[in-house]
């Protein structure tokens, strides 16, 4: 007999775009704790040596106080500490699949971190992963935001209904988490942080003092800028400017998309 703990709010994705989809229903406070949540839960993972291998809002489950519980371990991996990855066949949610390990079958732990990439931009902007009415170029919500980041088109982005032009912490605050996503979201892996790295930079987004930021920045009111350009735009990492030159590879869309490996299959150590 299993006996399983009931999760009342059921799933992120129900609340950002299912069936418990209402504006104003998950504000952002709400939508970062369950950011940072996840990312302690994934860190934690990692310590472990275990890979969760098919992080997305659909196995994040909410309980009646908005706590996160992350789900559905069947397929997770044992990462061996001597070794830089496991080589498998992919396997994941198509729009949430790390394109490095689709390409080569490389599994790590920033594989996750791709993964979580994708649900800090749903939990910003309130769109699905993969949306097929979308243009055939941005079906993959990571490509849609990655264009748009790499733009410092924010306002393009973010969920209106978060209060991104009338609210300056929250536009300072989901800017932030876009551009942590950004760099979740890197296709070379090195390039991303680690899940580590991602709960840290969560915690001081959470944690900053924003009334300062906003004396300091000489903002008198919640008016909107003339510029929504962050201070430090993302476009200033070596790792943005790579990309900037390069074309994005993308997460499979669909079974249609070939699965196919350039790489050997043994695990390197």
């Amino acid at each position: 007999l299993l006996v399983y703990e009931y999760v009342p709010n059921g799933t992120v994705a129900d609340h950002l775009y299912g069936d418990k989809a209402k504006t104003g229903s998950l504000p952002w406070d709400i939508r970062l704790r369950i950011a940072i949540g996840t990312a302690s839960a994934l860190s934690y993972l990692h310590a472990s040596d275990i890979i969760h291998r098919d992080v997305k809002t659909n196995n994040i489950l909410l309980d009646s106080n908005f706590g996160v519980k992350v789900a559905d371990f069947g397929l997770s991996r044992l990462f061996p500490n001597d070794v830089t990855h496991v080589s498998t066949a992919p396997q994941g949610t198509p729009g949430y699949l790390d394109p490095e390990y689709h390409q080569c079958y490389q599994l790590t732990t920033k594989s996750d971190v791709y993964s979580f990439g994708v649900v800090l931009i749903e939990l910003i902007s309130s769109l699905p992963a993969v949306d097929m009415n979308r243009s055939r170029q941005e079906i993959n919500l990571s490509t849609y935001a990655m264009n748009r980041i790499q733009r410092c088109a924010f306002d393009e982005l973010v969920d209106p209904g978060l209060g991104f032009m009338s609210d300056f912490k929250v536009r300072k605050m989901t800017t932030s988490v876009a551009e942590l996503a950004f760099q979740c979201l890197q296709l070379d892996k090195e390039f991303r942080p680690s899940m580590d790295e991602v709960l840290e930079t969560l915690n001081r987004i959470e944690s900053a003092d924003y009334e300062a930021l906003k004396a300091e920045e000489g903002t008198q009111s919640d008016e909107v800028e003339t510029s929504t350009k962050p201070p430090h735009s993302p476009m200033q990492s070596d790792a943005a400017k790579q990309l900037a030159n390069h074309q994005l590879h993308r997460s499979p869309i669909s079974v249609m998309d070939q699965w196919d490996s350039r790489s050997t299959t043994s695990t390197s150590k």
